[in-house]
C-alpha cells in the first residue's frame, strides 16, 4: 500500500531522462579493415611530408638530368666568344627586373651596374638561364651534365651495396666462427686506408676519370651496409623458422637468400640509401679537389672549383651548382628517411 503511494506521489518531467551518447558507450565496437602491405605503406610514406618533398624533388632532379641539356640550343662544351661572365637573363622575367642580365660590381669608389646583354651587338636575342662561365659555356646545360654524373654514383653506391656489401655481410654472420673472423680482418684492414688515398692510387694506375670514382666506391662503399647486414644475420639466425629449415635439410645458401634476406630486405634498402648521399658527397669533393671527372666533362664538384675562382666578381657561376648538389642530397635523406619509417617495422606505432 505504502509503495503505490509513493509511486504516485512521483511526477517526471521532460529532462529528466537524456539519450546517451554513443561516443561515450564503452560497449561500442570499431571495425578495423585489414589493409595490404602496399597500402599501409603508401599512408604511412605519405604522411611523412619530408619524404613526398624529397621523392618530388629527385623525380624533378632526375628530369631535369635527361632533358635540361637539350633544353636549348648551346652544347655542354660549346664556348662563344664575346659570351663570357654573362649574368643570368630569362626571357618573360627579364621585363620584371629579375634576371635581365644586370650585374653588380663593388669597386673602390663604389658599386657599378652592368648589362653584357645590351653592351654585346650580337647578345641581343641571348638568354643564358643560369648565366655563362669565364670561357662562355652555358652553366645551365653543365650543371645538368654534371648531374648526370653524381645520378650515376648514387646508383653504384645502391648497386655495389646491394650486391657486394649485402652479401658480403649475410655470409660472414651466418657461417660465424672463422669465416666470419678472417672476413671482419679483411673489412678492418680494407676500412683503415683512407679513401682518397685508394682514388689517388688508382689515377696512378688509370687515367683520372669516372672509371677509377667509381672503382674506388666499390673498393670501400659497401663495407657500412656489410656490418648492417651481418648484425641482422646475428639476430635472425637462430630463430625458429630458421632452425626449420635446416633441420628439414635446407642448403645455407637457401636459408640465407630464401628465408632470412625477405625478413630484412627492406632494412637493407634503407641502408643504402642513406648511403647514397655520402657517395655522391665523396664525388663532389674528389672533383672539387682535382681528382675527380678531367676537363673538359663537368660534374658539380669541378663546377664548384672553377666557380669558386671567380666568386667575388660573378657569384652567380657557383649558385646553380652547389643548390643542385644540397638539393640532391638533402633529397635522397629525406626519401631514406621516409622510406625507414615506412618499412621499418620497429619504426611503426603499435
Amino acid at each position: 500500500m505504502s509503495e503505490n503511494k509513493l509511486t504516485a506521489e512521483m511526477n517526471f518531467l521532460a529532462d529528466d531522462f537524456l539519450w546517451a551518447d554513443k561516443k561515450d558507450d564503452n560497449s561500442h565496437q570499431e571495425i578495423f579493415v585489414k589493409e595490404s602491405s602496399w597500402k599501409q605503406f603508401k599512408t604511412s610514406f605519405s604522411k611523412n611530408k619530408g619524404s613526398v618533398f624529397g621523392l618530388v624533388m629527385i623525380i624533378i632532379i632526375v628530369f631535369f638530368a635527361l632533358l635540361g641539356p637539350y633544353m636549348n640550343e648551346y652544347g655542354m662544351n660549346q664556348q662563344i666568344t664575346g659570351n663570357e661572365n654573362m649574368a643570368p637573363r630569362i626571357q618573360g622575367i627579364e621585363q620584371l627586373g629579375v634576371f635581365d642580365g644586370s650585374q653588380t660590381f663593388n669597386t673602390s669608389t663604389g658599386s657599378m651596374t652592368i648589362n653584357r646583354y645590351e653592351t654585346n651587338p650580337n647578345a641581343a636575342d641571348t638568354y643564358y638561364w643560369f648565366g655563362s662561365d669565364v670561357l662562355g659555356r652555358d652553366i645551365f646545360t653543365r650543371v645538368w651534365e654534371g648531374t648526370r654524373i653524381s645520378l650515376y654514383i648514387a646508383l653504384i653506391a645502391v648497386i655495389v651495396d646491394v650486391f657486394i656489401g649485402m652479401i658480403y655481410g649475410l655470409v660472414s654472420g651466418y657461417f660465424g666462427g672463422r669465416v666470419d673472423m678472417v672476413m671482419q680482418r679483411f673489412i678492418e684492414i680494407l676500412n683503415g686506408i683512407p679513401s682518397l688515398v685508394i682514388v689517388t692510387l688508382l689515377i696512378v694506375v688509370l687515367e683520372p676519370g669516372i672509371l677509377s670514382i667509381t672503382i674506388a666506391i666499390s673498393l670501400t662503399g659497401w663495407i657500412g651496409m656489410s656490418r648492417v647486414a651481418r648484425a641482422q644475420m646475428l639476430k635472425l639466425k637462430e630463430r625458429e623458422y630458421v632452425l626449420a629449415a635446416r633441420t628439414l635439410g635446407a642448403r645455407p645458401m637457401t636459408i640465407i637468400f630464401k628465408e632470412i634476406l625477405p625478413n630484412i630486405f627492406a632494412q637493407l634498402i634503407i641502408m643504402s640509401m642513406f648511403s647514397v648521399p655520402n657517395a655522391i658527397f665523396t664525388e663532389s669533393f674528389l672533383a672539387f679537389i682535382g681528382l675527380g671527372v678531367p676537363m673538359p666533362n663537368a660534374s658539380l664538384g669541378s663546377l664548384i672549383s672553377d666557380s669558386f675562382k671567380s666568386f667575388l666578381n660573378a657569384p652567380y657561376m657557383i649558385i646553380p651548382p652547389v643548390l643542385v648538389l644540397s638539393l640532391t642530397m638533402l633529397s635522397f635523406n629525406l626519401l631514406a628517411d621516409g622510406l625507414r619509417d615506412a618499412l621499418d617495422p620497429t619504426m611503426k606505432e603499435v
